[in-house]
């Protein structure tokens, strides 16, 4: 997978697959960056390293890494920090951060659908909702691989819903309701270096919509600036419509690389 060129495609299989949270963090903890993406992937599939319950499941987790991640350039600095031993707490909400940069629906069913439910103070999110929002996704700019039954939408309404909530923004099971969320420091620090290596601005770092896909508010981000900047983590400045920004680090993957040094 080349960086951006599945950016709009929507795959009914990863997302009915799921977040695979554990296995993705077991793969990335022991990759080997000497050899290729396609060797460190046939050393999962010929020797089922992360203990998958079948044959089947192994190669579905493989096909699912292969499709998300480009651990040699844009998830090299994910890949490293699992390798480092980040908690997989602090670590996970980077993993959605990277998978949703080429996971169309996943980015905006949070960005848009769910944060929107989250700001107009709904308690519940039910299936059937989600299902309605599936129906005109071709008007967002989604391309779909082909035509879905209604059964594949029924799966992933429930698929989209599941992922929300092993990234902790849900909880429940059929049903879900919204939990309380909050973005670990380290990882609110890695998300602003990779926003700047983007190329956004400081003033437009702060009211991205990214921001929506852990449920966070420009508001709760300009706190937390402000919080960095008390404790000397950043330098953070305004003067009218100027907004000055300057982080620790050149870039994410040299932050990924300090954050244990």
């Amino acid at each position: 997978m080349t960086s951006g060129s599945r950016s709009s495609i929507v795959s009914s299989f990863t997302i009915i697959k799921g977040a695979i949270i554990d296995e993705t963090y077991a793969v990335f903890s022991t990759w080997d960056f000497q050899v290729s993406k396609r060797e460190n992937l046939d050393r999962l599939r010929n020797t089922n390293f992360i203990g998958a319950s079948s044959a089947t499941w192994l190669r579905d987790v493989a096909k699912v890494l292969n499709r998300r991640f480009d651990p040699e350039k844009r998830d090299r600095p994910l890949v490293l920090l699992a390798k480092q031993g980040l908690s997989i707490e602090k670590w996970k909400p980077l993993l959605l951060w990277h998978l949703t940069r080429d996971e169309f629906l996943v980015r905006d069913f949070l960005e848009t659908w769910l944060f929107s439910a989250y700001e107009g103070g709904a308690f519940r999110v039910r299936p059937q909702e989600v299902e309605s929002y599936l129906s005109d996704i071709d008007k967002r700019g989604a391309i779909t691989e082909h035509a879905w039954s209604d059964q594949t939408k029924k799966r992933v309404a429930a698929g989209l819903l599941k992922m929300a909530a092993d990234f902790d923004l849900l909880r429940g099971s059929v049903t879900k309701e919204f939990a309380s969320y909050h973005l670990p420091e380290q990882t609110f620090m890695y998300i602003l270096h990779a926003m700047r290596d983007s190329g956004l601005s400081p003033g437009k770092m702060i009211l991205s919509p990214a921001w929506r896909l852990f449920l966070v508010r420009p508001s709760d981000v300009e706190h937390e600036v402000l919080r960095l900047h008390q404790f000397r983590k950043l330098e953070y400045h305004v003067a009218g419509s100027i907004v000055q920004l300057d982080l620790p680090c050149a870039s994410a993957h040299e932050y990924a690389e300090r954050m244990f040094a």
